[in-house]
């Protein structure tokens, strides 16, 4: 692997001008920071909560689809994510509305809020500011305030340790999940260890994120995983979307087995145009991993390039953030790797510039 701009803090300072390298080596501390402050925070519910839907969009959604997968063991009621502008016909006074937004001015959710207490469902909030933190604090709902100080690119989506342990957080407040002090610290733990193997200081073919990075540039990648891995898929597709402005997609096992792998044939360029990267972990279910496997003997034989990604933390929990930090690290070293800086995001900044515009003819 040659010497490039990934190699070197001053030559990766010209490009990223909003330091979100220095958002991902931070992740251990947003969890920390967050979950300090949930500490403080008190909710007593007015009625049995039955089931929960958490309305958010983008980067503010994926710590509800991260927990959905992660705990599905451990949650004794369904969640369900509404990324749109109206909540499922079931919300009532049973259920638990989590409004995220790491702006606080998202539309749909704020018309999700409106929805939500007109029918009487219990609300709790998370965000960094606007106007849904003047609601929550005007109504009295419980609300998580995200202080960004470990988040110094200030992208929402460079704040997942925030959003995925506040809303943990909360879920937790509402007697819904049971974390443990001990837990954050092994969580932050492995972080740290997944930022010392993938930091900028690290060369060549020692540092696992600048492997993956240079393994996919030019390429179509599709991250694969399964079981509790799903929602940490989703944040890293995510994050290679807007960080790497790459188009980068998430598959999981064993739904793929089911219709994917007949349409890795054709058209014939998927042979130099796409590249698999297999996310394995020893906490699979035996059959999963099985199933990992002949997946990826499986795309081979389409001669399609693939790449296997051992996880190796002890718990699920410590898992899913050692993957969100080496993809992390990966989309940002993609993002200079092609000349650009990381933060921007100008065409969703545009569409929804535009929208506003246009709506009001809806209005």
């Amino acid at each position: 692997m040659p010497v490039s701009i990934i190699d070197s803090r001053d030559e990766i300072a010209k490009l990223d001008k909003s330091n979100m390298i220095g958002s991902i080596e931070a992740l251990g501390h947003q969890i920390e920071h967050a979950w300090e402050d949930l500490k403080k925070i008190k909710f007593t519910s007015k009625n049995e909560i039955r089931n929960v839907v958490v309305a958010g969009m983008g980067g503010s959604a994926l710590g509800a689809d991260v927990i959905l997968h992660l705990f599905k063991e451990e949650l004794t009621v369904p969640l369900y994510i509404n990324k749109t502008y109206f909540l499922p016909n079931f919300v009532d006074e049973h259920t638990l509305v989590v409004l995220s937004s790491y702006s606080g001015t998202t539309e749909e959710v704020l018309a999700a809020a409106t929805e939500a207490e007109s029918r009487n469902a219990q609300i709790m909030v998370i965000c960094a500011g606007g106007a849904l933190l003047e609601l929550a604090q005007a109504k009295g709902y419980t609300h998580f305030v995200i202080d960004p100080v470990h988040n110094p690119s200030n992208q929402p989506r460079m704040a997942i340790g925030y959003s995925v342990f506040g809303t943990i957080g909360l879920l937790e407040k509402a007697g819904l999940l049971s974390i443990s002090d001990a837990d954050v610290a092994a969580v932050v733990a492995t972080i740290h260890k997944q930022v010392e193997a993938c930091t900028v200081e690290v060369l060549g073919e020692s540092n696992p994120a600048k492997v993956l990075a240079y393994l996919m540039i030019d390429h179509q990648p599709v991250i694969t995983a399964a079981e509790f891995l799903e929602g940490a898929a989703h944040v890293s597709a995510n994050q290679h979307n807007e960080n790497g402005k790459v188009y980068v997609n998430y598959k999981v096992v064993p739904e793929i087995n089911h219709h994917l792998m007949e349409g890795l044939r054709f058209p014939k360029s998927n042979a130099s145009t796409h590249f698999f990267v297999f996310v394995t972990s020893v906490l699979y279910p035996p059959k999963i991993s099985l199933r990992m496997k002949l997946t990826q003997q499986i795309v081979e034989s389409n001669e399609i390039h693939t790449t296997a990604v051992p996880l190796q933390a002890a718990s699920k929990l410590e898992q899913v953030f050692e993957m969100i930090s080496l993809f992390s690290f990966c989309s940002f070293y993609l993002a200079m790797l092609e000349g650009i800086d990381p933060s921007p995001i100008p065409f969703v900044d545009e569409f929804k510039d535009e929208l506003k515009k246009l709506s009001q003819e809806y209005s």
